[in-house]
């Protein structure tokens, strides 16, 4: 691809574009029609199969740029004649921020106030939705847990039944959940401050194809890629930890939806996820993947690690209230389909990559 300035050619700006979540939403957007200017440093393993594959399906309508969100200029560059920005660049492992908290700090707290002010410098702002993560609250202080067969549960049924709302206090924990949380809130400051078109997603367990997850962060598709294997799993801590689990054309559609109605939704946060009828332990996701994969499944344990939550499970009511959206996709169906995608990824062909620096 030759190179392009964003200023010419216009689109839609979806940092870390190459990623899994990235991957996805600019596959629809660009399906439909649009230009995507990814930017995305590939940093993380998998993702230039990615890229590859969007260009290969999509043409010149990506626009690839390999740029670090820390880049002040080249994220002012892409966001400067973008029609709306989806902001998924991060550092996304708990565990490599308790490693290195200088670099996840740097990546996802200055990182976004860098896109923030590239936003707020244009004079007519374009709508941003930021995706944070559920990490914001914690361990959930303040709520109780106890178990019911192999799933941890809350001893408020009402809490169970519903799950976590956007009312539960904020309790940043781990490196990550700090760095994450910090962009969180600059993301809502922005849109009250400045007036800018913000809102931001505190996000759970997504997961579907172009996955490359690790033990690390992407659980699932981790899970799935080391049954397959014929590897053995292991849990950290006793498997019974509680995830609302959200296919990703799901939260694509949601994503969308934001951008569109971004007038009624700016300012606010919401949490997005599977919500309590995709909410899956860890032993009940082993449990199934014998009979998706036919591939026999060898557990191992070891301690749980920093900032694990027992449970968390999603409340989506409000942004279903706003939207009417809501998960289409079961737990069962998405496996499936994940279970599917990842056997045929096992040797993919890797297509050229061509990227604008």
């Amino acid at each position: 691809m030759s190179a392009r300035t964003a200023g010419a050619t216009g689109g839609v700006l979806v940092t870390g574009g190459a990623g899994f979540i990235g991957c996805n939403l600019a596959h629809r957007l660009a399906s439909e029609g649009r230009r995507v200017i990814i930017l995305d440093n590939l940093s993380r393993a998998g993702v230039e199969q990615n890229l590859a594959w969007l260009q290969a399906t999509h043409g010149d309508r990506i626009d690839a740029r390999v740029a670090d969100i820390r880049d002040a200029h080249a994220v002012r560059d892409a966001v400067s004649r973008a029609e709306a920005v989806y902001h998924l660049a991060a550092q996304v492992a708990v565990t490599t921020s308790l490693v290195d908290p200088v670099h996840d700090f740097t990546v996802n707290a200055a990182g976004t106030l860098n896109l923030l002010e590239a936003v707020r410098a244009r004079r007519t702002p374009p709508p941003l939705v930021f995706t944070s993560t559920n990490k914001v609250y914690g361990k959930l202080p303040g709520v109780g847990f106890t178990t019911d067969g192999e799933r941890y549960v809350p001893r408020d049924a009402l809490l169970a039944g519903r799950g976590v709302p956007e009312a539960q206090p904020l309790d940043f924990a781990s490196p990550y959940g700090c760095s994450k949380g910090a962009a969180d809130q600059y993301v809502l400051d922005y849109a009250r401050t400045y007036g800018l078109p913000c809102a931001v997603f505190r996000m759970s367990c997504i997961y579907g194809p172009h996955q490359f997850g690790t033990e690390d962060q992407g659980w699932v598709a981790h899970f799935i890629r080391r049954v397959l294997a014929g590897e053995p799993v292991t849990l950290y801590g006793d498997g019974r930890q509680v995830r609302d689990v959200l296919f990703v054309d799901d939260l694509v559609e949601a994503l969308r939806l934001a951008v569109d109605r971004i007038g009624s939704l700016k300012g606010e946060a919401f949490n997005i996820g599977g919500g309590p009828g995709n909410a899956v332990s860890l032993h009940d996701v082993l449990e199934r993947l014998p009979a998706l994969t036919g591939c026999a499944v060898e557990r191992r344990y070891d301690e749980w690690r920093p900032g694990d939550q027992p449970w968390y499970v999603s409340d989506t009511g409000r942004f279903f209230e706003r939207t009417g959206w809501r998960p289409r996709v079961s737990a069962e169906e998405g496996l499936g389909r994940l279970c599917r995608w990842l056997t045929d990824a096992a040797a993919p062909v890797k297509p050229s990559l061509r990227v604008a620096s």
